[in-house]
């Protein structure tokens, strides 16, 4: 077996509704076979996996899969459930798994849902070595491999603080990402964007974080407020320790000015030896060294979020308590046995553990039954420490004056460390510690007491009550014209005064300004546009290749348009049929929001019956269609039952609901209906129309923005119409029979006959090259045919010929040049368009068509600055049936 590749599909995606990660794995000499076609494979799996025993597989019911490995099952699927397996002796989520063909012989994907990437990406590649020596008659140590994955898992989870937040941000419906393999997350999408790191925030001041890591400067600005910190001095040099030592009422704490998480940091210094000891230790950290009176009392924590304290603990130094039999050592190995240590900040408490230079307790004494043995000073859960919840016990003066220090020292999260003998009491101690990016474990997890919900009093100072953190998010999907509707529904959000942020197939852009330039509308794109804090709104592209291989960049929209599902792609990506592309698709239609709008195409079968889906009707959302003819009863039903719909009546563009009727411009003033003509861009219009409504653009700024959307200018590459000579060229980017089909339709009501410039991508199914050309001879009097520069697996000529053939079936007497380059072709077609020639140009590369044309002369025009009657007048009533 040979794994192709392997893929994380982080959102919503067309095999699962949450995160999955997929396998293309060529089974090779596998392919074709079954598991009971191998002697011994399902005992040795079994005996390895016992856990297989509880599969379920399709038949729904625990050792169904089991059953399938006796009757025989494909190596594809065993490697699936191995997976699943591995992934739950780690506790991992994998409970989801699906394994598809992938359209080669033998080539299969491995679709599974998983908690931690990294851990189930080398599962998956464990599960396909496991597979294959077993099916060879191999052992297989699986131990090694499970504690590395264990590992990854380890490195790269979401720490308690980071987790609780972002736990706090998915019950709220805040949408959340991570940038990195540590704690930076992002919330929000556009200008309500938000990022955290551990308990840090976006909004966090830098100065005051600089101010909590500078000790002295924050017990300074504390004493300056009258807030009570304990005497002490800041030195550089064992004298000056010494002075402090005489000047100050021991004990004393001696501490690096700059350290975290009890670092080097000595308590009950009473004499020069010992502070000898403690000066050079923290010396070691840091250039300044904090000596200061040890207060008498209890260590507690008290966490202070936008001004108000949400909890407090009292924290316990590390300790063991011995039993009379077991020695230090053998206490601190059973302590560690407890399932809520972990290394670092992975899991509610810390591993004990010292470091190689750290002091450290007898480990081979004996304690006696009863006796509590300190293993550190100081009390930090870093250093293995406990926490008992006292938030409810905190003296309401202790709890404003913490309050107050807080908002002294400017941090919007702050950990203040109090040293007082009774926090149910008025402090009598004092403030000994601030700290920025406080723990939250001690707070989530503690060893005694009440959880306290610090997550989500962190998410509300982020996103008060009622915010989501969203913008306007439109999606748009479909066969064709799905570019032009996104470029249509941007320009009238940003008409409305928003900057809008937009993903097309050709280019990413933010506000007016094209920011990368490319076949750009996979999730990685949308992510750009959704990061960026500019974005007011967004819409987005949704192109089949980026949702089958990489899912969507968005949870949910506010709206989604699906524009027409066309017989396209055949043959891509194991694309068999109609029902392949709707699967594909429809994933958009889904992930609209509760109260969202669908915006669907009632002209097109496979769209409107989207309306009917199951997975549609599974929340309440507002269906909305558009046609041509209004006069469909689907249309009628829809609007007799109270729905929305937008279609043209007596050459105006209207928005029907029940019985009425606002008209909102007459479409044969929008330049981009070439005079009504048009009827795939009306078509175009009235989705982008009622896709602007829902996202609340008024008719009024829908219409000034229709009327002021050049094709040249705001849709490059689809329907430019430029005059050259005495002859006309209009230049689009269609590719397919029914892009050709409506293009055909449209130059039909011209008065000049027309010419065409076409290719079909290498790609296509035969069938659907054959279709093309077959629409190319009817709806055209002359043709060049050209061919892609990327043949995408044929030979040069081969579509060609191909298209050729098709076109001589059914029109033996057409006029048809082959001309594979496609500039080479251009140019020939342009000398006739010179000379008074009409021709339409279907072409690969629009950008270096549109500079041949300049190099020529050519000259942009919209449909209103054509010089000569070539639409025919009325050209509205001849494009849409009268209702």
């Amino acid at each position: 077996m040979r794994i192709e590749n392997i893929r994380a599909l982080r959102g919503p995606n067309v095999h699962h509704r949450k995160k999955v990660m997929t396998m293309l794995l060529q089974l090779e000499d596998l392919t074709d076979r079954e598991s009971r076609e191998f002697p011994g494979f399902n005992e040795r799996l079994l005996e390895l996996l016992p856990g297989l025993h509880r599969h379920h597989c399709a038949q729904g019911h625990a050792g169904a899969f089991v059953q399938r490995l006796r009757e025989g099952t494909f190596f594809g699927h065993i490697v699936e459930h191995v997976a699943l397996e591995l992934a739950g002796q780690l506790g991992s989520e994998g409970t989801y798994g699906k394994t598809r063909h992938a359209g080669e012989h033998g080539l299969y994907l491995v679709v599974v849902r998983y908690g931690n990437e990294a851990a189930m990406e080398s599962l998956l590649r464990t599960s396909v070595q496991l597979v294959r020596a077993l099916a060879d008659g191999w052992d297989f140590d699986l131990g090694p491999h499970l504690e590395h994955a264990r590992q990854l898992a380890a490195e790269t989870e979401l720490g308690p603080s980071t987790r609780a937040i972002v736990e706090a941000a998915e019950r709220r419906g805040i949408p959340w990402r991570r940038l990195n393999d540590g704690s930076l997350v992002e919330f929000g999408h556009g200008i309500k964007r938000k990022r955290i790191q551990a308990a840090i925030t976006s909004d966090t001041s830098q100065i005051a974080v600089d101010i909590a890591c500078d000790k002295a400067l924050t017990k300074k600005l504390l004493q300056e407020a009258f807030l009570p910190v304990p005497a002490g001095r800041l030195v550089t040099t064992l004298t000056a320790a010494r002075e402090a030592l005489a000047e100050l009422t021991g004990p004393l704490v001696v501490k690096p000015v700059d350290g975290n998480q009890g670092r080097a940091v000595t308590l009950g210094v009473t004499d020069k030896a010992g502070l000898a000891a403690a000066f050079s230790k923290a010396k070691a950290l840091s250039e300044e060294v904090l000596i200061e009176e040890q207060l008498q009392g209890f260590d507690y924590r008290v966490l202070v979020v936008n001004g108000r304290m949400v909890a407090a603990s009292r924290r316990e130094p590390c300790q063991v308590t011995g039993d009379g039999v077991r020695t230090i050592a053998e206490l601190i190995a059973l302590a560690n046995e407890d399932s809520r240590r972990g290394d670092g900040h992975q899991k509610p408490l810390t591993r004990i553990e010292f470091a190689a230079d750290e002091e450290q307790p007898d480990l081979d004494r004996v304690p006696a039954a009863g006796e509590c043995v300190l293993l550190r000073q100081t009390a930090n859960l870093s250093q293995g420490g406990t926490a008992t919840d006292v938030t409810d016990m905190v003296h309401p003066a202790t709890r404003r004056l913490c309050e107050r220090a807080a908002r002294v020292l400017g941090l919007d999260i702050c950990g203040l460390d109090l040293i007082t003998p009774d926090i149910s009491a008025p402090l009598t101690g004092g403030i000994v510690e601030a700290n920025a990016s406080p723990g939250l474990r001690m707070h989530l997890h503690p060893s005694s007491g009440r959880s306290r919900p610090v997550g989500e009093a962190i998410m509300n100072m982020l996103y008060p009550p009622g915010e989501n953190g969203r913008i306007p998010l439109c999606t748009v999907t479909g066969t064709n014209g799905k570019t032009t509707v996104t470029r249509l529904i941007s320009h009238i959000v940003a008409h409305d005064g928003r900057n809008v942020g937009m993903t097309t197939t050709d280019g990413i852009h933010i506000g007016q300004e094209l920011v990368a330039e490319g076949d750009l509308t996979g999730p990685a794109s949308a992510q750009v546009v959704l990061a960026d804090p500019t974005v007011e709104a967004a819409v987005l592209e949704c192109a089949r290749g980026g949702i089958l291989r990489r899912g969507l960049g968005y949870d949910w929209s506010d709206v989604a348009v699906v524009t027409n599902i066309r017989l396209d792609h055949v043959g891509q990506d194991g694309i068999e049929d109609i029902e392949d592309l709707v699967w594909i698709k429809s994933l958009v239609a889904e992930r609209v929001r509760e109260g969202g709008t669908l915006v669907l195409n009632a002209d097109d079968e496979e769209s409107a019956a989207l309306a009917d889906s199951k997975r549609v009707k599974e929340l309440p959302r507002r269906i909305v269609f558009f046609t041509l003819d209004p006069t469909r009863p689907r249309v009628r039903e829809h609007l007799a039952a109270g729905g929305r719909a937008y279609y043209v009546r007596n050459g105006m563009l209207v928005e029907a609901e029940r019985r009425r009727e606002m008209p909102i411009v007459r479409i044969d003033n929008v330049p981009l209906s070439m005079n009504g003509t048009a009827k795939f861009q009306i078509a175009n219009c009235l989705a982008a129309v009622a896709a602007g409504r829902a996202l609340g653009v008024s008719a009024r700024m829908v219409r000034s923005a229709l009327l002021s959307f050049s094709s040249n200018r705001h849709n490059p590459g689809r329907s430019n119409v430029w005059q050259l000579g005495q002859g006309y060229v209009v230049l689009d980017y269609g590719h397919n029979p029914d892009a050709f089909r409506a293009a055909a339709e449209m130059t039909a009501a011209w008065h000049r006959p027309v010419i065409a410039l076409a290719g079909v991508p290498g790609d296509r199914a035969d069938s659907v090259i054959c279709e093309a050309a077959q629409v190319l001879a009817s709806g055209f009097s002359r043709l060049w045919i050209k061919e892609d520069s990327d043949l995408r697996g044929r030979e040069p000529g081969e579509v060609a010929d191909l298209l050729l053939s098709s076109i001589r079936q059914v029109n033996p007497a057409a006029e048809c040049n082959i001309v594979l380059d496609e500039l080479t072709a251009l140019g020939e077609v342009l000398d006739e368009v010179c000379s008074g020639a009409t021709a339409m140009l279907f072409v690969e590369r629009p950008a270096e068509a549109i500079r041949l044309l300049q190099e020529r002369g050519g000259r942009e025009v919209d449909s209103g600055e054509i010089e000569e009657p070539l639409l025919q007048e009325g050209g509205l009533a001849a494009a849409i049936p009268v209702a």
